[in-house]
């Protein structure tokens, strides 16, 4: 699943053969973060309120706001769920992805979360630039991050790389997006974006804004509780403006300078300035190449 680099594209509706993932399609999104577990830095404000299994957009921003052209969202508002008081209780669902998506399968998660993980505070993913640690909202959305503990052990994003990078100049959005085992992130792959782990899993904890350093799942823009592997980076308070439909799950605690330094570094186009990016995928990928040599849950 990957958030779409181009807020002009529809992205691929649910159980289409092709799952373009992404929160920054013709949709538009808006990080739902209810991260009351953290102390939110750059004036993400937190949601009271917890989990929200089975949400999607609410409200759409203006066309200028996400870019030219943007279409509003369609998606019903978000459902808002307690939050749970104990994680040793919660049962999470991870279900086949049977809409043919390109996949690395390498299993399903447990449905119940080890004890390791209900203790594990951060995501570190180490790139060839330097590691971004993520501090955790396990609290907020339980079964994200046992999704993510259940593949870095198997080793699922080892070598792959961050594929799309969108700007406010080219977008409307500022996005460092990652998680696509498939994805070439050369920005002449028509397919980057739309792969995943195989799985599909409900979202949670809608609500909050999507400001600067807030991570959250990538998804279709029009298909609510569709998360796989792909995930997303927030580097501009900007992103605070879209609708609430995909899960935030963390918050990053060091490594935005690297953040800022792909940024820095531009987007990478197709040859020839032919836009690739369609219903199918395709992605504006940055220019300074971004591996993720493993992924580590602690």
């Amino acid at each position: 699943m990957a958030v779409t680099d181009t807020d002009r594209q529809k992205p691929a509706p649910y159980g289409s053969t092709a799952r373009r993932t992404t929160p920054l399609g013709t949709r538009g999104f808006h990080l739902g973060l209810g991260l009351g577990v953290l102390a939110l830095a750059g004036g993400l404000a937190a949601c009271s309120g917890g989990s929200k299994d089975n949400a999607a957009a609410s409200s759409s921003p203006s066309a200028s706001t996400v870019g030219p052209s943007a279409a509003p969202s369609t998606v019903a508002p978000p459902t808002v769920t307690p939050k749970p008081s104990d994680l040793r209780k919660v049962t999470c669902s991870y279900r086949k992805d049977d809409t043919g998506s390109p996949a690395k399968f390498v299993g399903f998660p447990p449905k119940r979360l080890s004890a390791a993980v209900i203790k594990a505070s951060t995501m570190t993913v180490r790139t060839n630039l330097g590691d971004i640690v993520i501090e955790l909202a396990t609290g907020d959305a339980p079964c994200t991050v046992n999704s993510f503990a259940f593949l870095a052990k198997k080793n699922f994003f080892d070598n792959t790389v961050c594929h799309r990078l969108t700007t406010i100049q080219t977008n409307g959005l500022g996005l460092l997006q990652c998680g696509d085992p498939q994805a070439k992130g050369d920005g002449e792959n028509p397919t980057d974006g739309t792969g995943g782990p195989g799985y599909l899993f409900d979202d949670e904890n809608l609500g909050p804004q999507y400001t600067r350093g807030v991570v959250f799942m990538a998804q279709p823009g029009d298909a609510s509780n569709s998360n796989g592997s792909q995930f997303a980076i927030s580097y501009t308070d900007e992103n605070a403006q879209l609708p609430q439909a995909y899960t935030p799950f963390g918050i990053v605690k060091k490594g935005m300078d690297i953040v800022d330094k792909i940024v820095k570094g531009g987007v990478k186009t197709a040859k020839d300035g032919v836009d690739i990016t369609s219903d199918d995928g395709g992605s504006n990928a940055p220019k300074l190449k971004v591996l993720v040599k493993n992924v580590v849950v602690s």
